[in-house]
Parts: C-alpha cells; structure tokens; sequence
C-alpha cells in the first residue's frame, strides 16, 4: 500500500519512524457528467477571471480570502516554516480509555507502518503497551494543511490511527430531540428488548452494499444493449398506528425468520395480535367500517327477536288451523248424526197417528 505521509511517533523521549497508510477504500460506482444530446463529456476548464483565460495546473496557487475580500497569497514554503512541533510528527498526548471518546469524533482511518528495519523495536513496544493497557493513544498531527486530533489503537498487529474533530468541530444537538412530552409503558420497552434479543447480533463481514450491487446490475445490462432489470414490488404501505401491535409482529417476524416458533406474546395469543395491528386508513373509511360494525351490532339481537316474534306467530297460526279443522270435522259429524235421527221420529209419530 502506498504511503501518504511519512514522519515519526513521538512517545515520550522515545521517536518511531512510520508511514502513514490509508486504512479504507471506497467502492462507491462514480458518474461522469455527459452532454445528454451526444453523449459528449461535460468539463470543466480553470480559467483566470481577470485575464479571461484557461489556466494550467502550475500556474495555480493558494490564497486566503479576507473578510473584507482581500486576497492574501499563501506559499507552501510559508507552510512549511509552519511553527508546529507537529509538522512531521504524531505526538501522543495521553493514555485514555477507549469508551472515553465518542464515535462522533471519529472521521478517516489510517494504518501506521514501522519504518525500516530500526523502527520495529519502538513500534513493537508501543504496540503491546496499547494491548496490555486497555487504553487508546490520544495524538496530535499535522496532514493536509491543518492540525488534527487522533486516536491511536491496536487491530491484529498493527497500530491504527482514526482521525478525530475538535470538540468544538461537534455540533450541539439542539432541536433535534422531540419537542413533545412521551410516556413509554413497562410493556412497550419490554417488547423492545424482546425484539432486540430475537435480531440478536451480526457478522459484520456478512453485511454487503446491496445498491452498489444493483447499480453494477444495471450497468452491465445496458452495456450489453439488454434492458435493465426489473424493480421489485414495493411492499404495501400503511402507517401502523399501533405500537404495540408493531413490536409485537417485529418479533415475530424476526422469529419466523429464524425457524422459531412463534407462540404468545406479552400474554396474548398470536391470532389476537395479528388482528391488532392497525392501519392508516381515509377517515370516511374508518367512520363507514366503524357504523356498518356498530348497525350490524345493533341489527343482530333485533334480528334474533323478529325471527322469534314470526316463528310464535307461524305456530300459533298452525294451531288454529288444526283447531279449526277439528272443529269443522266434528260440526259435520253431529250434523250428519242428526239428520240420520230425524226420519225415524217422523215415522214414529205416523204409526201413532194412524
């Protein structure tokens, strides 16, 4: 790996030469702006406002731009005479624990590199010192024009070095916080821990840039003259108004994800918890879902009574048609025994006579 700066740690009277070594890389897929009518390449050309011309590269210098608008010219020999001990130097300052500095302080990342074969003795000592001690290096160095912060620490056998902002480079998070006042159940948190015990931790080497990924993708398919591959589906939206509901089915999904079995949770069963999950919806929606519940509510009992009220009615109707039927059967049986009676009394009566 290339060096990017070379010079010395400074650790008490004791001097170790080092390169300084550039940690990171990026992958990030760059763009070149084009000229969309023919593809032509869009660039951008220094050119001298005074003179009204294109200007090459060592003609170009430095410059401090006063309030006022005054020019000041800056030379790198004016940088060089720097009154810095830390021109060429990384001068450790103190030993602090590591949990002492806030990752908000954190920028690039650098590996430090002993410098020919008289450097490996220092480099070593300082090196297991860090181990033993726990602690991280807290350094000043100079690099890229200005003076900086930085945080020496041990990854495998090499001493790495993170620069660090200035405290006052960290913006106070004013305004950021909810400006609302917020009760969080008992309950509610314990379905948070629930559910961040179910995620449970990661292999850092495992996580990759998906959209870099996709972006390659599409490159390749259109370098190829084919279309570019399809977007998926988005999946279905609403705004979950419910909290608990949301944890609740987080943590079984992170379950399911992971070939658990899903029982209850916070003492309600998972068919009453999928039902409690709530979505946004238009407010006539809700208000016309809402009436159609209640009036069915309302409807059924009164349905039930109605129902009731025909079924009397039905049986009460085919009893007196069954009574009425007796009735009438029984009115033609006497009729009809009277009339057989009446001829014999009429021929009694002419015997007597005669």
């Amino acid at each position: 790996m290339r060096s990017i700066w070379n010079g010395a740690i400074s650790f008490g009277l004791v001097s170790i030469p080092i390169k300084l070594v550039n940690a990171t890389e990026s992958h990030t897929v760059s763009f070149r702006q084009i000229h969309t009518e023919d593809g032509g390449r869009i660039r951008y050309r220094k050119v001298c406002e005074l003179e009204d011309r294109e200007v090459t590269q060592a003609e170009i210098g430095k410059a401090y731009e006063d309030a006022d608008g005054t020019i000041i010219p800056i030379t790198d020999e004016d940088l060089a005479h720097l009154p810095l001990p830390t021109a060429k130097t990384i001068d450790i300052v103190a030993f602090v624990p590591a949990d002492r500095i806030d990752p908000l302080q954190m920028e690039n990342a650098y590996y430090l590199a002993a410098s020919g074969a008289p450097a490996a003795k220092p480099y070593t000592l300082l090196r297991e010192a860090l181990k033993r001690s726990r602690k991280v290096a807290i350094a000043k160095f100079a690099l890229r024009g200005r003076e900086r912060l930085g945080m020496l620490r041990v990854v495998d056998d090499v001493i790495a070095m993170h620069g660090l902002l200035w405290p006052d480079e960290i913006r106070v998070p004013q305004g950021v916080a909810p400006d609302v006042d917020v009760t969080v159940r008992d309950k509610e948190l314990d379905l948070a821990d629930a559910l961040m015990d179910t995620l449970g931790e990661v292999d850092i080497q495992d996580l990759h840039d998906e959209y870099r990924e996709a972006l390659e993708e599409v490159i390749a398919a259109k370098a190829a003259g084919e279309a570019p591959p399809e977007a998926p589906e988005p999946a279905p939206g609403g705004k979950v108004l419910d909290l608990m509901a949301a944890l609740e089915k987080s943590v079984r999904a992170a379950k399911q994800s992971r070939g658990e079995e899903v029982g209850e949770e916070a003492g309600e069963p998972a068919e009453e918890a999928e039902e409690a999950e709530v979505r946004h919806l238009p407010r006539g929606k809700r208000a016309g879902a809402a009436a159609k519940k209640t009036t069915a509510g309302k409807q059924a009992p009164a349905a039930k009574k109605t129902a009731a009220k025909k079924t009397t009615a039905a049986a009460k109707k085919s009893a007196s048609k069954a009574q009425s039927s007796r009735s009438a059967k029984k009115t033609a049986s006497t009729a009809k025994s009277t009339t057989k009676k009446t001829p014999a009394k009429k021929t009694a009566s002419r015997k007597r006579t005669a």
